[in-house]
């Protein structure tokens, strides 16, 4: 037997012999060194080049596209909003933002080979993008999985599509903020309340309901709002203290805003929906492992984007950069993080709804 097997290993590596390369990146701590790697990068560029319109990334753009593929590219680049761009591969975020900047700038794109002048993208980058709008992949399943993962209860996605305007709320320990966006990413409030009896004595249903009530009589009217759900894990005994008071603050909230005739049975959707605050700091790349840090810098980026730049992600009225400017100043004792949270969350709101939808 042992004989039959160094006969068929010799007649493998005399079939492969003169393939450069076919051996030569092996794994070297078990059998699996025997297996050639190098023939599985070449059945993986030739399904990536059967696949996909440009077969090279290197020359000319516009050598790789047919006349009527150029045509549909360039269509779409000339004419897309952001929220159009955004469902493109690679645009998401300030790649979109500069293409319309750009556009905006020097006129429509007369050929493939000018987007790479756009800020981010590059020859390679471009050749993604380009092939993406081709080839557009339809994710019609995947979408309603990740509207899942960040609201609840389930919604239809019609309802806040169509929405004018959300609140977002964020409990703290001695306080809730809150931002009042539209639709068109322009805040419209933004502010905190004070809550003393919060974390007081022996949380006293009366008390804490005196605290929650004045915070509702404050909210301006929206279509939905959205109050951010913690992730204290039950696993953790020191916080049960805390736990139990969010809960008691966001039943409350769910209570004293959500109006009487909404059930399951009518057609009137839920007003109040909860959004998983663990999903916003995905989002904005806040999360270390489990904890998710503080929001104060990327809030600061997005009112000096807001400030510098012609379609920031969210606009500020010049009241409220002026009121805001240095509460979120690094060593800053004025407490603004649940004034951070509320924005992120309502920002990653909008973002997140306009990224899962098809």
């Amino acid at each position: 037997m042992w004989r039959f097997r160094r006969f068929v290993s010799a007649a493998v590596q005399s079939q492969y012999a003169g393939q450069s390369g076919l051996f030569r990146r092996q794994c070297t701590c078990c059998w699996r060194s025997r297996v050639p790697v190098a023939g599985f990068e070449t059945l993986d560029s030739t399904l990536t080049s059967v696949s996909a319109p440009c077969k090279d990334d290197k020359g000319p753009l516009d050598a790789f596209y047919t006349s009527e593929q150029r045509d549909a590219i360039l269509h779409r680049l000339n004419t897309a909003t952001l929220a159009e761009l955004a469902v493109v591969k690679l645009l998401r975020g300030r790649k979109s933002v500069n293409i319309v900047e750009y556009r905006t700038k020097n006129g429509p794109f007369k050929t493939l080979e000018s987007v790479v002048n756009v800020p981010l993208l590059k020859h390679k980058s471009a050749v993604t993008v380009f092939n993406s709008i081709l080839n557009p992949v339809k994710k019609e399943r995947k979408v309603r999985i990740q509207l899942a993962k960040f609201i609840r209860p389930e919604i239809d996605r019609s309802w806040l599509e169509d929405a004018s305007s959300i609140v977002s709320l964020v409990c703290g320990t001695n306080k809730i903020a809150w931002t009042h966006v539209d639709r068109g990413m322009t805040v419209l409030d933004w502010q905190q309340t004070e809550c003393p009896n919060f974390l007081r004595g022996t949380y006293m249903a009366s008390a804490y309901l005196n605290d929650v009530s004045v915070v509702v009589e404050l909210l301006p009217s929206a279509d939905f709002y959205i109050i951010e759900k913690s992730s204290i894990s039950v696993q953790n005994t020191a916080l049960f203290p805390v736990m139990a008071h969010m809960r008691t603050v966001e039943a409350m909230l769910f209570a004293l805003l959500e109006p009487r005739n909404s059930s399951p049975e009518s057609n009137i959707p839920p007003r109040v929906l909860n959004m998983m605050r663990t999903a916003v700091g995905r989002h904005f790349g806040l999360m270390v492992g489990e904890s998710r840090t503080s929001g104060a810098q990327t809030v600061r980026q997005l009112m000096t984007e807001s400030v510098t730049q012609k379609l920031p992600r969210i606009n500020f009225p010049p009241e409220l950069l002026v009121k805001y400017r240095n509460s979120f100043q690094m060593g800053s004792r004025q407490g603004g993080e649940e004034l951070c949270d509320a924005l992120l969350q309502a920002v990653a709101f909008y973002e997140l709804l306009s990224e899962t939808s098809s």
